[in-house]
């Protein structure tokens, strides 16, 4: 007997559990990816400034800034409907717990970078 007629028919795009990922799968996987990427997203100017590419931050400063929070809070607001609609609830935790966290951390620098700044010598807020 053959040792590929023993084990269970395994094709390379299975899952542990033997179901083969389906497209809300890999939209979970992305937008969970899409999400972890924010803060490189974010910091990736000041990293391209220290490897001696400052010209990265001047151009295109403002791009990767306004994109980080947007990934940061598009991603858990989109996988939360994917994964309610695909029904899994594993997932859906998961994007809960992202959303909270990305929705505190926006907060906080909400609060404490605009609302709470000090004011410049001279002028009263």
């Amino acid at each position: 007997m053959s040792s590929l007629t023993v084990g269970p028919d395994r094709r390379s795009g299975d899952v542990p559990d033997g179901r083969v990922p389906s497209g809300v799968d890999r939209a979970i996987t992305w937008l969970s990816l899409w999400w972890m990427a924010s803060p490189l997203i974010l910091f990736a100017p000041a990293i391209a400034r220290a490897m001696g590419f400052p010209w990265v931050m001047e151009e295109f400063g403002s791009i990767f800034w306004w994109a980080a929070p947007t990934g940061a809070m598009v991603a858990p607001v989109t996988g939360l409907v994917v994964a309610r609609i695909g029904r899994r609830q594993k997932a859906l935790r998961r994007f809960i717990i992202m959303a909270t966290l990305s929705s505190a951390l926006v907060l906080a620098a909400w609060v404490f970078g605009v609302l709470l700044a000090e004011c410049p010598d001279g002028y009263h807020c």
